[in-house]
């Protein structure tokens, strides 16, 4: 929760927001005057300081420019009871965050601007926590995750990493296999050594053998001189083997021969060479499967397998969204030199309800096309994807069969209650998109009476 200076010379006011913001589980302070707020800001530091423009001892305008000196982070929200053009030209060129009129509103606009400065300051909180922590564990920035599931795999990470074992990374696509056997490399003794890796359904049986074992001049055409192999480039480090489930069986047999001997040949020898090499493998396969259809060898999968991890999928761990969502909105925002202020809740709302089925590949995607294509302050729903902005049930499941006019059933079922709900939430937010956020004219176009459009606003969380 969120440190709250209130300032103003009406205490009613000053009184009125801390008992609102209080009551939300803010701290509250309330100073009534410029001085005393001031007071205030030589011996405490603030998140949030809300106050008035006009005050008869010291304006709100030079309020703020003394506190963005002693406390540049701190977020200003000025409010005004008289609003020119003057004064709004005024606090904007001093730096206010936020220029709020009094009116009867006043309290729902200052709870909505706190709820998302405390959103944004705790993701903020919780990604340095993490880094700190992943730095720590693994040297490395880029696995981002809160959820238990997560912080189980970075417990896993940093007591495998210093053994020599080898280990099987299984996960759907775009779960970050690469970037933990990146941060097990990277936490082991290993580290100062070469970590390098080879997608094995990317090369053909011929060439991906020449690729790990090297070869020597003249073994075929075209090959003009003696090469190193992947297994002999990455000695005293990793080598890792992604996509392991779609190599060939004849390579199948060849790798399990190099894991059970310690040796390699390299194509057009007849000597074999040591190595010293940890090998950490993935796939996005269920080799157990592949295994039982003869697509597998087992003895090269339990090889492979002495230490398996098995990453979760991003709609396994739904609390990682809002974390993940903020930090890849602040990586492209500085990449493409923009000055957004974060993500609207209710396009949180859907990211947080998809289901993902390209993980964290597709949500950094995402947020990506997002802050390319947004021009307001903050990420808004019409900027999402569509299948994401109304559901992905909503956009698949309620299709209609060409054959008899009724809706289509997916392969693996369907949530009959989930699905209702998702609908009902994506047609309340497509309203409120299409009024201009006006409950009343959201109600309209929805054909419902307006009490009816309250009621299920806060049902499903709507602001």
């Amino acid at each position: 929760m969120a440190n709250i200076l209130i300032v103003d010379d009406e205490r009613s006011i000053c009184e009125l927001l801390e008992i609102t913001f209080r009551k939300d589980g803010h701290r509250v302070e309330i100073a009534t005057g410029g001085q005393a707020a001031r007071r205030s800001l030589e011996s405490k530091i603030f998140d949030i300081i809300i106050s008035d423009i006009r005050m008869p001892d010291m304006s709100g305008v030079d309020l703020l420019q003394y506190a963005k000196e002693v406390s540049p982070s701190t977020i200003f929200l000025l409010i005004t009871g008289v609003p020119t053009v003057e004064t709004a030209i005024a606090a904007v060129n001093a730096g206010a965050d936020r220029y709020v009129i009094k009116d009867h509103e006043l309290v729902d606009q200052l709870r909505r601007a706190v709820s998302q400065v405390d959103e944004n300051l705790r993701l903020k909180n919780e990604a340095g926590y993490l880094r700190r922590e992943l730095r720590r564990l693994t040297g490395q920035d880029n696995i981002i995750g809160r959820s238990p599931k997560m912080r189980a795999i970075f417990d896993l990470i940093s007591a495998v990493a210093p053994q020599a074992s080898r280990i099987l990374i299984t996960g759907e696509s775009g779960t970050g296999k690469e970037l933990v056997a990146r941060a097990v490399h990277e936490n082991s003794a290993r580290s100062k050594a070469p970590f390098i890796t080879v997608n094995c359904g990317a090369f053909p049986e011929t060439l991906l053998e020449s690729e790990l074992f090297g070869y020597l001049k003249g073994a075929f055409t075209g090959a003009n001189e003696n090469r190193q192999g992947l297994f002999q480039a990455a000695s005293g480090g990793t080598l890792f083997l992604d996509e392991i489930g779609n190599m060939s069986p004849t390579m199948q047999v060849k790798l399990y021969r190099v894991l059970q001997e310690g040796k390699i040949r390299p194509l057009g020898s007849t000597e074999e060479t040591d190595i010293d090499v940890r090998v950490i493998a993935a796939t996005n396969r269920d080799l157990e499967k592949a295994i039982a259809a003869g697509e597998f060898r087992e003895d090269l999968y339990y090889r492979l397998s002495v230490i398996p991890i098995q990453l979760p999928s991003l709609r396994e761990r739904r609390d990682d969204i809002p974390l993940l969502a903020r930090t890849f909105f602040e990586r492209f925002c500085k990449i493409m030199e923009k000055t957004l202020e974060g993500i609207d809740p209710a396009a949180m709302a859907q990211m947080e309800a998809y289901d993902w089925p390209g993980n964290v590949r597709e949500l950094e995607n995402t947020m990506e096309r997002s802050v390319a294509l947004e021009t307001g302050r903050l990420i808004s729903l019409a900027v999402l994807p569509e299948k994401i902005r109304y559901g992905a049930q909503v956009a698949g499941a309620g299709r209609e069969s060409p054959k008899n006019g009724r809706p289509l059933i997916p392969d693996g079922g369907l949530d009959l209650e989930q699905y209702i709900q998702n609908t009902e939430r994506a047609y309340l937010l497509a309203a409120l998109e299409a009024s201009g956020g006006v409950g009343t004219r959201a109600a309209e176009l929805l054909k419902i009476t307006y009490r009816s459009y309250r009621h299920y606003a806060k049902k499903y969380n709507i602001s």
